[in-house]
């Protein structure tokens, strides 16, 4: 055999040789900057977790065995805790687990209307004072909501709304953060030349804009939708401003007063930690189903 032979020879063999079809990551280990990224998101997940995982695991304890017991332990009363939940002042949780989904998917819907109708326009249009809005858009999305509980609850004094369901569902009706979002997923997923084609058909602009315009949009409102659900079920300073009378109470500022109670009766603390777990159930099934309707791929369809 030549020596140019034997050269070849070898030369097939390191090409085909596993450690050369291995990647390069493989052969050389699993790098620091691929774990840090997954190391901090189960730090975070745990830091987020953790105090739901005790909620639940509280709610299966009486009062005894709530202080008495390990943190992360099952008690032997989540049943007792439920019947004296619904229970309490004649079924009054019942009623304020009904406002909270009145205040949050009312809420939620007409905020998604108003944040895509409004969002579109910012979007798809050029019009005079364009600008001036959206600089003070992005003011009222950087402003702290907290800052203007007192003065809504002033004006809807005046026009006598206050202590009544409207004086929560209109503050969450209309929000920058929501408009804000649907003008980037408007300017993100709707083409013009979808616009033009539609105009170029004969279409009117409210055509367009429910038949073009919002089906492009739906992944985008879903998620506005979700979020403002979420923000509305867990609003706390807005109905303890607005509101005095218990039965118009959303389940935040029910379980608030149940647990400042607590110290005179120490079994409403088991009863406002049942309820808690209760009231993350809606959150976490809300965004279960709503998951699937997220979808990127809508555009490059529509545009095919």
């Amino acid at each position: 055999m030549t020596a140019l032979e034997t050269r070849q020879k070898g030369a097939k063999k390191e090409k085909h040789s596993p450690a050369y079809d291995r990647p390069a990551g493989v052969r050389r280990g699993i790098s620091i900057t691929a774990i840090l990224p997954t190391t901090v998101l189960l730090l975070a997940a745990v830091y987020f977790l953790l105090p739901v995982v005790w909620v639940f695991f509280s709610a299966t304890k009486s009062s005894a065995e709530l202080f008495t017991t390990p943190s992360f332990t099952f008690g032997t009363a989540l049943w007792n805790n439920i019947v004296e939940l619904f229970a309490y002042e004649n079924g009054s949780f019942a009623k304020w687990l009904g406002n909270s989904f009145l205040y949050s998917i009312v809420g939620a819907l007409a905020s998604t209307l108003f944040s895509a109708g409004a969002g579109y326009a910012l979007a798809m249009y050029d019009f005079r004072g364009k600008r001036a809005i959206m600089v003070g858009l992005l003011g009222g999305v950087l402003l702290p909501t907290i800052t203007l509980a007192i003065p809504q609850y002033l004006l809807f004094a005046q026009i006598g709304l206050a202590n009544t369901y409207w004086a929560v569902l209109i503050p969450t009706m209309i929000t920058p953060f929501g408009i804000y979002l649907a003008y980037v997923f408007a300017r993100a997923s709707v083409p013009v030349e979808l616009l033009e084609a539609a105009r170029v058909d004969g279409s009117s602009e409210w055509r367009t804009f429910r038949s073009v315009g919002l089906p492009l949009l739906f992944p985008g409102l879903v998620t506005i939708f979700l979020l403002q659900f979420i923000g509305a079920w867990n609003n706390f300073l807005l109905p303890y401003i607005m509101l005095t009378k218990t039965e118009l109470f959303p389940i935040t500022v029910a379980m608030y007063m149940m647990l400042n109670r607590g110290g005179s009766e120490p079994i409403l603390y088991t009863l406002a930690i049942a309820g808690a777990a209760i009231a993350i159930i809606p959150v976490v099934a809300f965004v279960l189903v709503l998951q699937r309707y997220w979808r990127l791929d809508l555009v490059s369809g529509s545009l095919k």
